[in-house]
Order: structure tokens, then sequence, then C-alpha cells
């Protein structure tokens, strides 16, 4: 299966190039990358420049946000499956070969495990994806997968009408909550990729504005619902104590402090968490 990876970016120069390269040496033939640029002023078109023999294609211009961004180059992918990375996580090495093999007949998306790194990427914390269900974690309990750890279809992109780039924060959650309830999504026990924390992040600055967003886009599909008002409330009551609890509990049990400080560009794509110890 070809594989196509897009990646957003914008004055992100100090971390693009790790972010290429990581991609860059998981691609195999008839694979694609696209860089989408936001019309950056720093050093990120030299980098791109300095790579763009080895992408399939890139643009620098001014775009609505990272959304638009990312339907761009969504829009030029012609690959079975298609993911994106954010300028500054990464992808570890192998991550593309395993996510090929995990698409079983019928599996439409999935979301694996990633791990949080540092400004010069040693680990803080491994990050596990896991959810017994993705549509009720996200339509109740407000959870979103680990985006960076997860692969999807592009015949099930297009049925839902893909990337909604009229959303400035909360389009990753809205695209896949709609992929979720669209199609069959399966947890699958790999570490894929790592989410970089650093100062100035939409996803921390914008917090309110990304909660606002989040908010509106499950209430639509609660209210689009035909269950009744009682067993929505029921439903949904149960679900929230469960997120609950896994965002408190889960990090205590599923923590890895032997790798905490690790290079993570020194560990390859796998299972970092046993797929025998559920929650």
């Amino acid at each position: 299966m070809r594989i196509s990876v897009v990646t957003p970016s914008f004055n992100m120069g100090r971390y693009l190039e790790d972010t290429i390269a990581s991609v860059l040496a998981n691609l195999r033939d008839g694979d694609e990358y696209f860089v989408i640029d936001g019309g950056s002023t720093d050093e990120s078109l030299d980098i791109i420049k300095r790579h763009e023999k080895r992408l399939t294609g890139w643009v620098s211009q001014p775009d609505n946000g990272y959304a638009d961004a990312i339907a761009k180059g969504f829009a030029r992918a012609s690959g079975d499956i298609l993911c994106w990375i954010n300028a500054g996580d990464l992808y570890l090495a192998g991550a593309f070969d395993a996510a090929r093999t995990m698409f079983e007949p019928g599996m439409d998306l999935i979301f694996g495990d990633d791990f949080y790194v540092d400004e010069n990427n040693k680990i803080l914390a491994f990050s596990r994806g896991w959810v017994p269900d993705l549509r009720a974690a996200m339509l109740y309990g407000g959870w979103t997968p680990l985006q960076d750890s997860c692969f999807w279809r592009r015949e099930l992109y297009h049925k839902i009408g893909g990337m909604d780039a009229r959303l400035r924060y909360a389009a990753d959650y809205d695209l896949f909550l709609r992929m979720a309830l669209a199609g069959c999504a399966s947890y699958v026990p790999v570490t894929f990729s790592a989410f970089r924390r650093h100062a100035g992040q939409k996803s921390i600055s914008g917090l309110i504005d990304y909660n606002n967003e989040r908010r509106r886009t499950r209430n639509r599909e609660i209210k689009a619902m035909q269950s009744g008002k009682f067993s929505k409330a029921l439903y949904g009551g149960i679900n929230r104590l469960a997120m609950s609890a896994r965002a408190r509990l889960g990090p205590l049990r599923w923590r890895r402090p032997d790798l905490v400080g690790t290079s993570v560009t020194a560990l390859p794509c796998g299972a970092y968490w046993p797929a025998k110890n559920q929650f």
C-alpha cells in the first residue's frame, strides 16, 4: 500500500529539518510526501529546498491555518493510506512499514501510541493511545487520538468530505471524529511517532479556542444521533466517567521512566507497552 504524507508548517525552521528527515527515512517506492508551508519568513524555505528532490511536492504561500494547509496537501495525494505529521514532530524508524502491515480487510483507520519529546528530541513521557471504543471516547469523553500516530484509507477521507479548512483549532478532532463515525477504527499497540512539546504551540496557546471548537463539533454529531435523550445522557455519562478515570490513572500505569531522557531518534517503531497489559 502506498502512503501519502503531509507536513503543514509555518516558521518552524528550528524543527522542520528533523521532521522532514524522519519522513524521508520511512518512504518506500511509490510513497508521497508533501510539505505545505504557510509563507514562512525564517529558514524554512532553505530547509525545504535542500530536500526538494526527494519531495513529491511543496508550496510556500499564505494560507488560512493548519487545516487549510493539510487540506491542500491531501488534495494532491494519491496514496492508498494518508497521514500527516506536523512540523516539529517525528516518525520513528520503520513507522510506515509497520503501519502497512496493520491494515486488515475492513479496517479503515488505525491509531497507536507516541512519545512526548522536548526541543532536543529527548523523551519526556510515553503516551498510550488505547481506548476501547474510539467513537464513544471522542463523542462523550472529548478525547482525540494521537494524531501523529494515526493512518487511514484515502477512501474514508474522501467519503466524509475531508478536512474542514474553516476550523482554526480543532480540525484534527473534527476530522477523526467524522472518520471514526463513518469507518472502522482500530487501536494498534505500536509507537509510531513522537510529539514535540515546545513554546508557542497552537494546542497549548489556543486551548480555550480549541475546546470551544471541539464542543461545537461534539454537539453537532450528538444532536444528529437517532437515540433518545435519556439514552444519550446515560451512555454519555458512563463514557465521561470512563475517560476521566483513564486520564487520571492511565499515565500512572503506562509510565516508561526508563526511557525518559533517551533520544527518540535512537528508538525504532515498535510496541513500548505490551498488548496484553490492558487498562
